[in-house]
């Protein structure tokens, strides 16, 4: 679409009921590293949805079909036999090729992010932004909030920090995948059997195959909810000081030096 002449070229924000969209500055490594430590996560942090969930999925698909995730529970116990055994060679070779590009292509798309943000955001200066919008099923309201709640409710279960921002396509997500790590690696039982004392019962009922998507889970959305929060409030800042600026501060004010 042709930008018209009250239409921005570039655009770094958009509001929509269920979540925020936006670009802001960030270092490449950052996104880079969540992908390593779990493809789909970078991209998700850089607000690529449907791409997001393409890897995740992948990874989860070929992570469990190659034996991964217990082939390094094995070897962080020593047990290195027994995790060459239950490593599937066959499946393993097409994890390296998506794994990789996963990092390139996050550390390529926020360098590339950060440029479009630089330049949007001097092209809009003067433009104040829809800090509120208004659907039949939903609203979002754009104000501050305080990044340690969203950290402690994202440790408290993943995805309900993303809930206190609003952020719907990552609280829908998050929610389904911890679920579904919670059934299938019997991390419950596993609880249970602790409570109790029967700490042999507890190990054998757990599957390491799913235990170990737990700290990433839980670490990567107790970061992306407090990080998103900090940008909200910054975005927040901005609009207020472009409505004050556009609407009451005199024309012909000369900034100080």
């Amino acid at each position: 679409m042709i930008p018209t002449q009250n239409q921005p070229r570039r655009v770094v924000t958009h509001i929509s009921p269920i979540s925020i969209n936006y670009l802001h500055l960030r270092k490449p490594w950052i996104p880079a590293w969540w992908s390593a430590a779990f493809p789909g996560y970078g991209h998700l942090m850089l607000c690529k949805y449907v791409t997001a969930y393409i890897l995740i999925a992948w990874e989860i698909f070929i992570n469990t079909k190659s034996r991964l995730n217990t082939a390094i529970f094995y070897s962080m116990n020593g047990q290195f036999p027994k995790a060459m055994k239950e490593l599937n060679k066959e499946w393993i070779l097409l994890y390296v090729p998506v794994y990789l590009f996963c990092i390139w292509d996050c550390y390529r798309r926020t360098v590339q992010y950060n440029q479009e943000y630089l330049l949007g955001f001097r092209e809009n200066e003067e433009q104040s932004m829809i800090s509120v919008n208004i659907s039949t099923w939903e609203l979002n309201v754009l104000d501050k909030r305080k990044p340690y709640i969203a950290l402690v409710w994202s440790l408290l279960f993943p995805g309900l920090g993303h809930l206190y921002l609003n952020r719907l396509p990552s609280v829908i997500f998050c929610t389904i995948w911890f679920v579904v790590i919670i059934q299938f690696g019997h991390i419950l039982p596993a609880i249970h059997y602790t409570f109790y004392g029967h700490f042999a019962a507890a190990k054998a009922v757990l599957d390491p195959q799913w235990l170990l998507y737990i700290p990433s889970i839980y670490v990567f959305f107790a970061y992306d909810a407090y990080m998103n929060a900090v940008e909200y409030n910054k975005l927040y800042e901005r609009e207020q000081a472009r409505y004050i600026k556009n609407n009451y501060q005199d024309r012909f004010f000369k900034k100080p030096i």
